[in-house]
């Protein structure tokens, strides 16, 4: 996910100089005020060339205005926070209303709940899953496809993380050890019989989260946990961005991409890391990939192909909506999981406990890779189950999915088709707690 892709940011200014840092997002907000005329210019100008009654606007010139103006407006805006667009499921070959409903809240996070309005009660209870979504520079909206996989089959619940820009300083810090809290708060509100799922960063605060939990005979510990791309151990096959964080060093983020919201955000002088630093490295990584796309955009525009440039809209629509990180969760985060590596070493504590997963027994473990996964590498992921020896070896799964990169893990056609039964699989066998599962990735496969 987007936490590995830091890398990708520009310095600010010059090396050691975090003073100098403060002003670029106050600098970026003046730049997005400056275009407001520009943009009003060129919306009023493409409504001009696709009005039907301009006769310029069935010629090529009159088309090439209105895609360029579009692209002018697309590459210039700031996008909000997507919807969930999840309205209705399917539950057992009924179509079936979703209510997207908040049942859960703090400053940082709220607890969402798909409740599917079933007009006839299930045979069986379906399992109950809480969806632990990155907190990593895009909005929980990224797993749309996640969520919509699995409520036909579950009862879905997923952590909205909060923009920290819309978070005022009164409400104080937010770092890794809170986040690990949440996550415990959460299965306590939940009440028990949970299955978790992990999506690449969260991955280790849930590991953490489970063993603090185990360690202290918590009763709402988890059936299961399923972690997906995470970070829990980047010394094994260390990706590009892996290698620069190590190389960097943390006083090197903290330099150059930590700031201040400015005025008139409702976090105004909370210490971040900026959506738009993040994104300018989510994009620096595929620069030709995303100029390709835009330059088919205006073609499709040009030739009025609706399918094509609706599936870049809303690609990108997600994809260029992005969130400001509180700068203490993001740099402890960077520190402890990609410098010190602090969870494998057995050094990871919180708030003063030792985090230790040898304590996990109760609690089943699958994980789950992508062959081309070139943000968590091979092997990262499954590193989990030598952390976690009292775990039954008929308790654990590893599952590596052939022919896939990072996102293709937790979303696409293989996702739905190859992980996703599984992962029921897995859930199913977990709540039974009897020697049903596979022990190894192998098997898993077959």
């Amino acid at each position: 996910m987007p936490i590995g892709e830091f890398g990708g940011a520009p310095p600010l200014v010059s090396e050691g100089s975090p003073a100098l840092t403060t002003p670029m997002y106050w600098m970026y907000e003046m730049g997005q005020a400056s275009l407001n005329p520009a943009r009003a210019v060129t919306d009023a100008t493409k409504i001009l060339f696709q009005n039907p009654l301009n006769p310029w606007s069935h010629t090529q010139f009159g088309k090439s205005v209105a895609a360029a103006c579009e692209l002018f407006e697309r590459t210039t805006r700031r996008y909000g926070k997507p919807e969930w667009r999840l309205d209705t499921t399917e539950v057992n070959g009924m179509r079936t209303p979703v209510e997207v409903r908040s049942i859960w809240e703090k400053p940082f996070c709220r607890l969402l709940y798909f409740d599917r309005k079933i007009a006839r009660p299930l045979r069986t209870p379906q399992p109950r899953v809480l969806i632990v979504a990155p907190m990593s520079g895009h909005y929980a909206t990224l797993l749309r496809g996640t969520v919509e996989a699995f409520l036909p089959t579950h009862e879905v619940y997923i952590t909205d993380w909060a923009d920290a820009r819309m978070v005022p300083v009164t409400e104080g810090r937010f770092d890794l050890e809170d986040y690990v809290d949440y996550v415990i708060e959460m299965l306590h509100v939940l009440g028990g019989n949970m299955h978790v799922i992990a999506v690449c960063q969260p991955s280790v605060p849930v590991v953490a989260a489970v063993s603090v939990m185990e360690a202290n005979r918590n009763p709402f510990v988890p059936l299961s946990m399923t972690l997906m791309g995470g970070p829990i151990d980047t010394r094994r096959n260390p990706t590009a961005v892996n290698n620069l964080a190590a190389e960097r060093g943390i006083e090197w983020f903290r330099n150059n991409v930590i700031t201040k919201v400015p005025f008139p955000h409702p976090g105004v002088m909370r210490d971040v890391y900026p959506g738009f630093l993040q994104l300018s490295g989510f994009i620096s990584m595929n620069l030709d990939r995303h100029t390709d796309a835009h330059k088919r955009l205006f073609a499709n525009l040009v030739k009025g192909d609706g399918d094509l440039v609706d599936k870049h809209r809303e690609f990108y629509d997600e994809y260029l909506a992005v969130m400001d990180l509180a700068a203490e969760y993001y740099l402890q985060t960077v520190d402890l999981v990609f410098v010190k590596h602090a969870l494998p070493k057995g050094e990871m504590t919180h708030r003063g406990q030792p985090v230790d997963p040898t304590k996990i027994s109760r609690v089943a473990l699958m994980t789950v890779e992508g062959e081309k996964d070139d943000i968590s590498g091979l092997g990262q992921t499954e590193a989990t189950h030598a952390l976690c020896p009292n775990i039954p070896p008929h308790r654990r799964v590893h599952y590596v999915q052939k022919g896939v990169g990072h996102y293709g893990v937790f979303n696409g056609s293989r996702f739905r088709s190859e992980i996703v039964p599984r992962i029921n699989d897995f859930m199913l066998s977990a709540a039974n707690k009897k020697p049903m599962l596979v022990a190894s990735s192998a098997a898993a496969a077959e």
